[in-house]
Parts: C-alpha cells; structure tokens; sequence
C-alpha cells in the first residue's frame, strides 16, 4: 500500500498536498465512487487518457467503468510540479499497480496536469487529466 506522500520542488499550498494524498487514496478505494465525485467541483472536466467527461454524473459514470476489470488499484504519486510557487496549476507523475480481476498486477507510469480551487475552505479538482499507456493495460 501506497502512502500517497510526493515530493515538489517549488513551493506548494500544503492544502494542495494533503488533497492529493487523499484523492489518491480515495480513487483507490474500490467503492467510494459517490465520495471520489466530491473531489471535484460540479462542473469538473475529467480526461482519463483518451475519455473525456464533464461534470458529477459523468465523473461518477467514468469512476465505476475504471473498477470493472480491476480488483484493485495502488497509486504511488512521486512528484508534484507546482507551474509556480503556490500555484493553483500543477503537473504530477507517478506509477499505479493494479490488481486484475482476470488475474494477475499490472504497473505503469502515469502523469496527470490538474487545476485546482478552494471552494467553501476545500480544495477541489476543477480539471484533471491523466496521461497513460493504455496499452500497457492490454497487454
């Protein structure tokens, strides 16, 4: 299991740190769908490589299609790459293993650009888009 700690080089609001080690270990938990939506705001895009969703009911609908072939899910987010001190834009990288429910772990490398906001005092994912070999999965 992963701790979900990273590593920056710039400054970063520390509330953008703990919100990532919390998002991680929420996307991986196999039946927090309804609580994964809420880290992002209602009108959130979300590209997971080449899918491409708006918005909660559709973030939901994406979440439960990424647990139907997987048992389960490991994410070890490395690095943060702030576009600035203190900036509300950052770039992350990092592996995920996961557990197959055809049998057997994948791992791959992963990186991801997100926009960030505060919203009533919490930090929330307005865009969020993760880049990944797909067909490292297929394989």
């Amino acid at each position: 299991m992963s701790n979900y700690k990273s590593e920056t080089q710039l400054d970063l609001d520390p509330d953008f740190k703990s919100f990532f080690e919390d998002f991680y270990a929420t996307s991986d938990t196999p039946d927090a769908h309804e609580h994964y939506v809420k880290y992002f705001t209602d009108d959130a895009t979300l590209i997971m490589a080449s899918t491409k969703v708006h918005g909660s009911d559709e973030i939901l609908a994406l979440r439960k299609s990424m647990w139907e072939k997987v048992e389960s899910r490991s994410h070890n987010p490395i690095k943060i790459f702030p576009f600035g001190a203190y900036a509300d834009q950052v770039m992350l990288h990092g592996t995920v293993k996961y557990g197959l429910k055809s049998g057997g772990e994948k791992e791959i490398d992963w990186a991801a650009r997100a926009k960030l906001v505060k919203e009533e005092g919490k930090v929330k994912l307005a865009f969020y888009q993760v880049y990944l070999d797909t067909a490292a999965m297929a394989n």
